[in-house]
């Protein structure tokens, strides 16, 4: 498994997509700081990238305010223009794009693959919605006067992205941000650099000028405290941990940001006993184990009614165990690594915590004999409430099952969690789907399907797991200001 991704890295297509310099101002800036990158399935070092350094910062935020008023002004369509071709050019080099982001990410490579289309779906569609960022007439309550609303760009923005999608991230928000006549520098996770630089690298032969799009790499914390404590940012958009979320809030509350925040999971996944049983396991094994598991999306909580319980059990820890754990580069492969070893740690803790309070291995459980990062696939049975993992996002390949007698008592307990992103729910009685889609507190419901992400929805949650709503019209309107006009007078 040694040099697995190095190797892979040295014949890409387009070698110059792995740029190991910062994208300020239409320039690659080189620094005397490094960072590492290393690949999380072995520790592999990949390269280093540049540590930028609050001189940096300043420098991106006079630039995305000097960028910002020729930007502001192309037309819709001009920019929108911009978009799809940046778009097309990660297309074009989706190949290269996804063994950049398995070789630092680890998810194996046909997700990578399915992230980079993902991914150009947003540029697409915002592309064309940003020219329907319509205004509005009010009726006048004043004699001869003209009221209208205006929907107007923000200004400069900022995007702090995570390390499990790496590429998706940034385009949801730029491509909002950016169709909106907004500037927007990008923040990427210091494990995953080089897929936000690759992006950046497309974007500058798309043809966005200089000072619209930057990347800054280096160290996460006090980057993107100075981001968001700086004036001229007039907005952020964040994805990751309801913690780290509570504390960029915190931090850009001086200055009155605009914020979006998609933050932690805790999805529940309920199972009634009048489901088709088939369609549930495959339903639940793709909710529970894309991306290894390092998913907001990922069903955390298992709740199946008991008189499908013990089958639901057995069929879903066969099928979880015939899942293939390995270099995501290698072919076959449906696990990988973890990004960071404190995520694999936390599954062994949340593991090791449940057994000792009582609950049954069905499958897994053991190290992974590739040891490091990697997880071996795992179902817990009969969990209960009070045991960690039901209280805790556990972002890895380890399911915890709970049994449930009726549809009052799971919907209390699915709804019993400070998250409120998404939830599963499988069922063939439509008044009773009908019924939970309703009552669940959450920003999302997915019924009979593990499927239900893409541009033209808001993605976002309920409670703690954020504010906002990415994709779709409502994704647009978080880098729009109203304004309101009055014109007095006419009249006369």
């Amino acid at each position: 498994m040694k040099g697995i991704a190095s190797a892979a890295l040295k014949n890409l297509s387009r070698p110059d997509l792995i740029e190991r310099r910062a994208f300020l101002n239409g320039a690659w800036v080189a620094r005397d700081e490094k960072h590492e990158v290393v690949d999380p399935a072995n520790g592999e070092r990949l390269t280093d990238v540049a540590a930028c350094s609050f001189e940096d910062v300043e420098a991106a935020v006079e630039a995305a305010k000097g960028a910002f008023s020729n930007w502001r002004d192309k037309l819709p369509a001009e920019r929108g223009q911009i978009l799809r071709i940046w778009g097309k050019l990660m297309r074009d080099n989706a190949q290269d794009l996804a063994t950049i982001m398995t070789a630092e990410q680890g998810k194996p490579l046909a997700e990578s693959l399915g992230e980079i289309s993902y991914a150009a779906n947003f540029l697409d569609w915002f592309a064309a919605e940003g020219e329907r960022a319509y205004g509005e007439t009010i009726p006048s309550h004043l004699p001869g006067s003209r009221l209208s609303v205006h929907m107007q760009p923000l200004g400069v923005t900022v995007a702090i992205t995570p390390w499990n999608f790496p590429s998706a991230m940034i385009t949801r928000k730029a491509g909002a941000a950016l169709t909106a006549g907004c500037t927007m520098i990008v923040k990427p996770a210091p494990e995953t650099p080089l897929s936000a630089l690759a992006l950046a690298k497309l974007a500058q032969e798309a043809g966005i000028p200089a000072g619209v799009f930057q990347v800054i790499t280096g160290d996460a914390a006090p980057l993107a405290r100075r981001l968001l404590e700086h004036a001229d940012v007039r907005a952020f958009s964040f994805t990751g941990s309801t913690e780290v979320g509570r504390i960029l809030l915190t931090q850009s509350a001086a200055t009155i940001k605009k914020a979006s925040l998609e933050l932690g999971g805790h999805a529940p996944f309920i199972l009634f006993d009048d489901a088709d049983l088939s369609k549930a396991v495959a339903g639940c094994i793709a909710a529970k184990f894309a991306t290894s598991g390092q998913d907001c999306l990922a069903a955390n909580r298992i709740y199946v009614q008991r008189g499908l319980y013990d089958r639901f059990v057995h069929r879903f820890a066969e099928a979880a165990s015939e899942l293939t754990v390995g270099h995501g580069l290698n072919p076959g492969s449906d696990i990988g690594p973890m990004t960071r070893a404190s995520v694999a740690e936390k599954c062994r803790h949340q593991i090791a915590q449940a057994l000792s309070a009582g609950a049954r291995l069905v499958c897994g459980g053991q190290d992974s004999p590739l040891g490091g990062n990697f997880v071996t696939p795992t179902v817990l049975a009969d969990v209960t409430d009070d045991m960690l993992i039901a209280r805790e996002e556990t972002f890895g390949p380890v399911a915890a099952i709970f049994p449930f007698d009726d549809e009052q008592e799971v919907l209390v307990r699915a709804n019993a969690t400070e998250m409120g992103l998404a939830a599963y729910v499988y069922t063939n009685d439509l008044a009773r789907a009908m019924r939970l889609a309703d009552r669940l507190e959450y920003g999302m419901v997915a019924v009979n399907t593990p499927k239900f992400t893409g541009a033209p929805i808001p993605f976002g949650g309920w409670k703690q797991s954020g504010l906002g709503r990415e994709g779709s019209r409502h994704g647009l309107s978080e880098y729009l200001e109203a304004k309101y006009v009055c014109f007095g007078n006419l009249a006369a």
